[in-house]
């Protein structure tokens, strides 16, 4: 309680409380404490002791006093304060008054100051008055450097706040932010003149082609200009050196326009004092694709000038573009010569005045400490795409040969229309243009008069080149159909054009590392690496999708895999249509394949469109050999003729046979029969597992001729080319010349010469795979034709041997599944011996009575009942059978079932004395068809209605088979 945050209430509430939380246990002590308290008070204010402080003096009268003391104490304390307070107030009232100004000398001040102003203004307007006449001389005598610094100033002067409320300089502030935007349109647009070799200077920097092959790279080699030597712009410096960080002055008594590389760089210079070098580099880019359009149409008319002869050439052999592709090349190499290198030395001019904008911005960047230069300095990243896009371009326009040659503008003169059929308007070519109008017309040239008087008035040197407008407008009639990025073609487009192409092309990619900055995102081996991506991604897939577009319509038609009426003129054996129509589309590809040196990639197209055709022939053969229902799982499945040939023990039994036909191939024969009696035997055959039609039949056999034929005809054009012949891939040095340097022109095939399919070693085994995938082909549908007619066989045969045999007359007819059997093979022999040579003929039908043999005596058991009018059904059946197998076979008897059922004539009791005289070994049936003809032989009598008859047979059954067994 004697500390100052005591509460005394909260500690009375505390003492009254009994509780554990309270301090109810205290209350006795507190009041002890008080009592004592109370009583020490009472003695010192009454004066009163306890008896051991008898001897004490009293001090009530010291504690009277001092009260007293401390009050007058705490009034002078009061009193000197108050004192304090009021010095206080006198003094800031002092310092107020020192601080009071006279009102008469502020007023004398503030005038002469305002009268200073007032002069200073009015000399900076007089200033401003002269500055358009000094801008306008600078703009005209294209001393830009020096005209932005003057604007520069001007407009620091009158967009101060003393100038803003001069009324009678807003013309003048108007005029000088126009002349801002007017006179960066104007640096932008000089800039371009000079990067795109439009200013009379830069003519110097480029040289057009010359005649004599060998000076064609001295062409490009003497564009270059001395500016490399120089310290102001080194195109040839690795990055910005200090130098192109210096601030460049302005020189009026020189021509900088003499050295091209100079002015580009006041230029830019220029534009960045003006703030805008980051909108001047945004215009370059964006500009960039139609400023080299322009320079390639220009290149493309004054090349066609100087080649008259050739362009009416061209319009006199029409569309016939690919017909003349071996023809006129001496008059296309020129044309091509004369564009290309003169075109690419352009290029380079230009790639030069972009390399300079890009050291001169990084040199700038660097001055002012930027960051992020890149920013400012992608250009040349985007030339360098565009002139891929060009050159891709061009090399595609003159490569391509499988295009409608009516879509490229020029190789058709607009006069050979048809005038009589109405044309559709081309909804991409313009119906107006300004370029078309005629400029000596006098209303016309009053109204450009005026016009480019009042643009000089308000923006001076805007108009000092008025004729430029209209000479590099570009002509849009020249402007291909295709599209509105497309030029004239000079020649007809071949591929042979490769051949004069690609030098020039190489050159310049060449004489670009040169120029391309060290420090840009252009990594240098991947320049003439291009051409190899070129032949990569455009021309290999035009020669792809010509080899495609051929071959595809050989096998896309809807009678391509018809019987070819003409097939005579090629083959022995009809084939398909689509098979001599591809195989003829491949010859003529190598034929011009043969043109070109060798080239795995090349040879790519053809082996694609051969795996093509075998996948369509098998998609074909499959559909063909389909079941027309789906199982229960809901996929297709094959009949089992095809399914049983493509794996297992009887493709190996039917690869013997094949192999030995015509030789001793008995006991591959002997197995096949075993193993189709145990197939259809457990897995009983229906109607929809034969390949029962004509039409089927015909195809499986066109199918099997069409490809041996084809198989036959490409191991003839196959050519194995030495690996040094080749032309190898780009080395992994990129100092050494791509691919392309290897390409050269070949002497064009003639009719004459054997066709040959250029190939190496891994193209040939992949080749040599294919040809024997298609007579695996050939082979599947063989062995198909083989194993179904067999099938076939099987069913009818047990149709007919589960018709009713106990007959109570003697019949003279054959059963009709006998009839409708004896049918479909003699169709079926037809077919064969019609589409197929001899051996594979043979080797269809050789077995077929044999096959006969076994399932009648194997599957004897199927007969429900047989009496001796039956009997004499089924061996009038089996007469029938071997005369039409005679007619198709050969010698061939059914000699082993019309003895089956000779015993069941002679009856059990002689067919068991038989087996025992003849022994088990030595008996000509199994014991198994033994056994079922003794059940034959009792199967009327079993199936009797008399009770008697049928107990009597089969007591007579069991004992037969007794002794049947006693003899085994």
């Amino acid at each position: 309680m004697s500390k100052e945050e005591c509460v005394p209430v909260h500690v009375a509430l505390q003492l009254m409380d009994h509780s554990s939380l309270g301090r109810g246990r205290d209350y006795q002590d507190f009041q002890r404490t008080s009592r004592h308290l109370q009583k020490a008070l009472r003695s010192i204010v009454n004066g009163t002791f306890s008896e051991e402080h008898l001897s004490d003096p009293e001090h009530h009268q010291g504690f009277n006093s001092s009260i007293g003391t401390f009050h007058k104490i705490q009034s002078s304390i009061q009193a000197s304060q108050t004192r304090v307070r009021s010095l206080r107030e006198s003094v800031y009232k002092a310092r107020a008054s020192l601080l009071e100004a006279k009102p008469e000398l502020h007023d004398l001040g503030s005038s002469s100051q305002r009268y200073e102003d007032m002069l200073y203004i009015l000399g900076q307007i007089e200033e401003l008055q002269t500055v358009p006449d000094l801008l306008d001389a600078r703009i005209a005598d294209k001393h830009f450097l020096g005209a932005v610094d003057i604007l520069q100033d001007a407009l620091c002067v009158i967009r101060k706040s003393e100038m803003e409320s001069i009324g009678g300089l807003s013309d003048l502030r108007v005029y000088f932010s126009n002349q801002e935007t007017s006179l960066t349109d104007i640096i932008v647009e000089e800039l371009h003149d000079h990067l795109y070799l439009k200013a009379p200077f830069s003519h110097e920097r480029w040289k057009s082609y010359s005649s004599p092959p060998q000076d064609r790279g001295d062409s490009l080699q003497s564009s270059r200009r001395q500016f490399h030597t120089e310290p102001a712009v080194g195109a040839t410096d690795a990055s910005p050196s200090e130098h192109l960080g210096q601030t460049m002055n302005d020189d009026a008594m020189s021509n900088l326009q003499v050295n091209t590389f100079r002015y580009i760089q006041m230029l830019i210079e220029a534009l960045d004092r003006l703030g805008c070098l980051d909108v001047a580099v945004d215009r370059i880019e964006q500009r960039l694709p139609v400023e080299l359009f322009n320079i390639v149409d220009r290149t493309n008319q004054e090349v066609e000038l100087r080649h008259l002869a050739h362009s009416r050439d061209n319009a006199r052999r029409g569309t016939a573009v690919f017909a003349h592709g071996l023809f006129g090349a001496e008059s296309r190499s020129d044309v091509l010569d004369d564009l290309l290198w003169t075109l690419y030395s352009k290029f380079e001019a230009v790639a030069e005045g972009h390399r300079v904008i890009h050291d001169v911005v990084l040199g700038i960047a660097w001055r002012n400490g930027s960051r992020r230069p890149d920013e400012l300095a992608g250009s040349f990243r985007e030339l360098w795409k565009l002139y891929q896009s060009e050159l891709r371009s061009l090399l595609h326009d003159y490569l391509a040969t499988n295009e409608d040659t009516s879509t490229k503008a020029g190789l058709l003169a607009s006069g050979d229309s048809n005038l009589v059929r109405s044309n559709r308007r081309d909804r991409l070519k313009r119906v107006f243009n300004l370029a078309e109008l005629d400029q000596k017309a006098s209303n016309l040239a009053k109204e450009q008069e005026d016009l480019d008087e009042i643009l000089q008035t308000s923006v001076p040197g805007l108009v000092s080149k008025p004729q430029r407008r209209s000479v590099n407008r570009p002509n849009t009639d020249r402007v291909s159909k295709a599209g509105p990025a497309t030029h004239k073609l000079l020649t007809d487009p071949s591929v042979f054009n490769i051949a004069i192409m690609l030098p020039p092309s190489l050159s310049f990619l060449q004489r670009l590392k040169d120029i391309v900055p060290h420090d840009s995102d252009i990594a240098i081996s991947t320049l003439t690496s291009f051409l190899d991506d070129f032949l990569v991604n455009v021309f290999l897939p035009q020669l792809d999708e010509t080899v495609t577009d051929l071959c595809a319509e050989s096998y896309m038609t809807l009678d391509a895999f018809q019987e070819d009426p003409e097939w005579r003129q090629q083959a022995a054996k009809p084939i398909f249509k689509s098979t001599s129509t591809f195989f003829s589309a491949i010859k003529t590809f190598c034929r011009l394949l043969d043109s070109l040196p060798p080239d795995p990639s090349f040879i790519q197209p053809i082996l694609t469109q051969l795996v093509s055709y075998y996948d369509r022939c098998c998609e074909w053969y499959r559909s063909t050999v389909r079941r027309s229902s789906s199982n229960a799982q809901g996929t297709e499945e094959l009949k089992p003729a095809a399914a049983m040939v493509e794996t297992g023990d009887l493709r190996d039994m039917l690869n013997t046979l094949w192999t030995n036909t015509g030789s001793n191939s008995g006991p591959s024969m002997r197995k096949e029969i075993d193993y189709l009696v145990f197939r259809t035997q457990d897995s009983p055959l229906a109607p929809v597992d034969i390949i029962s039609d004509r039409r089927t039949v015909t195809s499986l056999c066109l199918l099997y001729s069409s490809m041996q034929w084809l198989a036959n005809g490409l191991s003839q054009i196959r050519h194995v080319v030495p690996e040094s012949e080749c032309v190898k891939r780009a080395s992994s040095r990129p100092q050494q010349s791509r691919r392309w340097t290897l390409l050269e022109l070949k002497r064009p095939h003639t009719v004459e010469e054997p066709t040959q399919l250029p190939l190496n070693q891994e193209a040939a085994a992949t080749f040599d795979g294919i040809t024997h995938s298609m007579r695996a082909l050939a082979v599947d549908a063989l062995f198909t034709l083989q194993v179904d007619i067999r099938c076939g066989i099987a069913h009818m045969l047990a149709q007919m041997l589960k018709a009713p045999y106990t007959l109570s007359y003697p019949t003279h007819n054959p059963d009709p599944n006998v009839l409708s059997l004896n049918a479909d093979l003699i169709s079926f022999d037809d077919n064969v011996s019609t589409y197929v040579h001899s051996k594979e003929h043979r080797f269809i039908v050789s077995g077929l009575a044999a096959l006969v043999d076994a399932l009648l005596v194997s599957n004897a058991s199927q007969i429900r009942s047989m009496n001796a009018n039956g009997c004499g059904r089924m061996q009038l059946n089996i007469l029938v059978l071997q005369q039409t197998l005679k007619a198709i076979e050969g010698d061939v008897s059914l000699s082993r079932s019309a003895h089956f059922f000779e015993l069941f004539a002679e009856g059990a009791e002689a067919a068991v004395a038989k087996v025992k005289g003849a022994g088990r070994n030595d008996a000509d049936f199994s014991f198994e068809e033994t056994k079922t003809l003794l059940e034959l032989c009792h199967s009327e009598a079993l199936q009797s209605t008399q009770r008697e008859s049928s107990v009597h047979a089969k007591k007579r059954l069991e004992e037969h088979l007794r002794q049947l067994e006693d003899t085994s």
